[in-house]
C-alpha cells in the first residue's frame, strides 16, 4: 500500500471516490445556500432594501472571521446595487465587548438604519433583538456559534444559522465568513433571477469573496473538512489574484509579495495583522482596509496593522510569562485542578485569548484569562480537544453576566465579586469531564514510514491533503529505528533551532534532512550514531525551481 493510501486509511478514508474527492475538491461540492434556514428570507429582505435605498448596516465581530464576513456582504451588496445606502459597524472590543449590544442597536436605529444584518454574532442576542423590533428595525442575524442552551432565540426578522433546530443544511461547521459567503451567493442568484449569475458577479464570488472566506475559515480554526476545505482550498489560491487593493496592501505588508499564500501564512502573518487592530485598538480600520480603502490609504492601514501586531506580540509575551508564574502559584498545573482560570488588572483583554492558546499548549488544559477592571472581569478562553468550553460556561452561567462562543473558544464577562465561586465551579466541571491522562498531550501520527519512501513525488502527493488545520492536521509520520548521521548543528537567529541528518536502518542509502524548530536546547538528545524513533512532518524545500524533501521534527525518543 502506498504511503498516501496508508495516511488516508489512518484518517478513516478508504473509499477510492472519497479519497479522490478530498484530493480534488471542486466548487460543486458547496451546498445550495437556500438549504440554510431562513437564508432566502434574509437575502430577499437585503436585496429589496438595497434597491429601495433603505439604510442598511452590516454589524460584524472584531476578529478575522467577523471582519472578513463583513467585507463579503459589503462587496456583494455594492456590486449588485452600487448606489445602495450601506455602512458597516464593528463594536469596540474593550468598551462594548463581543456581539450585538442593545446600546449600539438603539444608536444605529436612531441614525436611520432600517435593516441591520449581523455577521459572526447574534444568535443569543435576545435583548438587542427586542430593541431592534421596538425601533422598527428589521434585524437579520447570521451566525455560526453555539446555539443558546435554553432555546431562547432572538426575535429577529430572520435567523440564519446552519445548525438551527430542524435545519436540513448538510454541513454545520461553517464559520461566520462561510455563512456570509452563502448569503452573498444567494444575493447574486436573486439579483440575476437565475442560478447562473452574471460574469462580474461570478468573478466576485470565485475570486475576492472566496479569498476573504478562506481567511475567516483558517483564522477561526473551524474543521478543515467539507465546505470549509473547499473554500480554503480555492480561496487561498485567489488571495494573490484579488482585485481588492486593501487585501493586496495587507499581503505586501506581511512580506508575501510574489509568493503563494498558504494556511500558515494566514495563521501567522495575515490573520494576526487583522486581529491586532481589534486587540490593540478598534477593528474599524481593518474593516475599512477590506472594504473601501484604496491606494495610499490602504497602504497606510496595512502598515499600521503591522505596527499594532508587533505591539501585540510584545504584550502577549509579558502576559504569558506572568500567567505562567500565576499558574504555578495557584497550583493550577496540578492533577486536581484540570483547568486554568486567572484574572489580572493589567492584562489587555484583547490579547488574553492568544495567551490562552499558548497556556493550553504549555499545560494541556482548558484556560480562561480575564482583565479585572471597574468591578468586572472580561476575557476569553480556549479549550482542549474533548472538552466543550461553551458547555463549561453554560454550566456556570449563574455566575456570569454574559458569555458566547463555541466548543474550542469563547468570551465571557462576570462581576469581580463572583470570580472565586466561578473559578471553583468551572474547575469542578472540568475535573468531572477531563481524565488525568488527558492532561498529558499525546503526539499522534498517521503511519510508519521509511526514509526511502520519502521521495519528492510521494511527498508532493501527501501535501495535496493541504490546507491543514483542525480535523485535517498536517501529515505526521513515524520513522522507527532511524540513525542520526553525523553531528547535529544549531542554526538560525540566536542558534535556537536544530539541524541534523537521518539515515535509514532498513537498508536504504538515502538521508533525510531534519529541522527542529526551537530544539537547540535538546541537542544532547541527538548524538551522532544514536538510533531513534522519530516523528516528523514531511516538507518540500523549493529553491530556484528545484524541490528537495526535508522534515520538520515533531518529537523523538531512543529506539527500543
Amino acid at each position: 500500500m502506498s504511503l498516501l493510501a496508508r495516511v488516508f486509511a489512518a484518517r478513516g478514508l478508504t473509499d477510492a471516490a472519497a479519497c479522490e474527492a478530498f484530493l480534488n475538491p471542486t466548487l460543486r461540492q458547496l451546498h445550495n445556500p437556500s438549504l440554510m434556514p431562513n437564508l432566502d428570507r434574509a437575502a430577499e429582505r437585503l436585496l429589496a432594501a438595497a434597491k429601495a435605498g433603505e439604510p442598511i448596516v452590516i454589524y460584524g465581530d472584531y476578529d478575522v472571521d467577523g471582519i472578513t464576513a463583513t467585507a463579503i456582504l459589503y462587496h456583494t451588496l455594492k456590486a449588485i446595487v452600487p448606489e445602495c445606502n450601506l455602512r458597516t459597524y464593528v463594536p469596540h472590543r474593550l468598551e462594548e465587548g463581543y456581539g450585538l449590544n442593545a446600546e449600539a442597536i438603539a444608536e444605529l436605529a436612531a441614525g436611520g438604519a432600517k435593516v441591520i444584518v449581523s455577521v459572526d454574532c447574534g444568535i443569543t442576542a435576545t435583548g438587542p433583538a427586542v430593541v431592534a423590533r421596538a425601533a422598527g428595525v428589521d434585524l437579520i442575524v447570521t451566525d455560526h456559534h453555539n446555539l443558546p442552551g435554553d432555546g431562547a432565540f432572538p426575535d429577529a426578522y430572520a435567523l440564519v444559522h446552519p445548525r438551527l433546530p430542524g435545519s436540513a443544511y448538510p454541513f454545520g461547521e461553517l464559520c461566520g465568513a462561510g455563512v456570509a459567503y452563502k448569503l452573498a451567493w444567494r444575493l447574486c442568484t436573486l439579483a440575476c433571477g437565475s442560478e447562473r449569475v452574471s460574469e462580474p458577479l461570478r468573478n466576485l464570488l470565485c475570486t475576492d469573496l472566496l479569498a476573504l472566506a478562506s481567511l475567516g475559515v483558517i483564522a477561526d480554526i473551524v474543521p478543515l473538512v467539507g465546505e470549509n476545505r473547499v473554500m480554503a482550498f480555492y480561496g487561498l489560491r485567489q488571495i494573490r489574484h484579488s482585485y481588492m487593493e486593501g487585501l493586496k496592501a495587507l499581503v505586501a505588508a506581511a512580506g508575501l509579495d510574489g509568493e503563494k499564500v498558504g494556511e500558515e501564512d494566514v495563521g501567522f502573518k495575515l490573520g494576526p495583522r487583522l486581529n491586532a487592530c481589534g486587540r490593540m485598538g478598534h477593528a474599524r480600520e481593518a474593516v475599512e482596509l477590506l472594504t473601501t480603502a484604496t491606494g495610499a490609504r490602504a497602504t497606510e492601514i496595512a502598515e499600521e496593522l503591522t505596527r499594532k501586531n508587533e505591539e501585540r506580540r510584545r504584550v502577549e509575551r509579558e502576559i504569558f510569562e506572568q500567567a505562567c508564574q500565576m499558574v504555578e502559584w495557584e497550583g493550577m498545573h496540578r492533577d486536581d485542578r484540570r483547568a486554568i482560570v486567572l484574572s489580572h488588572a493589567d492584562w489587555n483583554p484583547g490579547v488574553v485569548g492568544i495567551v490562552c492558546s499558548r497556556l493550553v499548549e504549555r499545560f494541556g488544559r482548558p484556560t480562561i484569562l480575564m482583565r479585572e477592571h471597574d468591578g468586572e472581569c472580561h476575557g476569553s478562553g480556549r479549550s482542549i480537544d474533548g472538552y466543550s468550553l461553551h458547555a463549561g460556561l453554560e454550566h456556570c452561567a449563574g455566575h456570569l453576566k454574559s458569555f458566547g462562543g463555541h466548543d474550542m473558544a469563547a468570551g465571557l464577562k462576570l462581576e469581580s465579586s463572583r470570580m472565586r465561586e466561578f473559578v471553583d465551579a468551572f474547575i469542578a466541571h472540568a475535573n468531572e469531564r477531563i481524565a488525568v491522562e488527558e492532561l498529558t498531550g499525546a503526539v499522534g501520527y498517521d503511519t510508519d514510514a521509511d526514509i526511502g519512501e520519502l521521495t519528492t513525488t510521494e511527498v508532493q502527493q501527501l501535501l495535496r491533503l493541504a490546507p491543514f488545520g483542525r480535523e485535517n492536521p498536517s501529515i505526521r509520520l513515524r520513522i522507527p529505528a532511524a540513525r542520526i548521521a553525523g553531528r547535529a548543528q544549531t542554526m538560525g537567529k540566536n542558534n535556537k533551532h536544530l539541524l541534523f541528518q537521518l539515515s535509514s536502518s532498513a537498508g536504504s542509502m538515502r538521508w533525510l534532512r531534519v529541522v527542529g524548530w526551537n530544539w537547540a536546547d535538546r541537542i544532547d538528545e541527538v548524538p551522532a550514531g544514536r538510533v531513534v524513533d522519530v516523528l516528523i512532518a514531511p516538507k518540500l524545500n523549493e529553491w530556484q525551481g528545484n524541490a528537495r524533501v526535508e522534515a520538520e521534527l515533531i518529537d523523538l525518543r531512543p529506539a527500543d
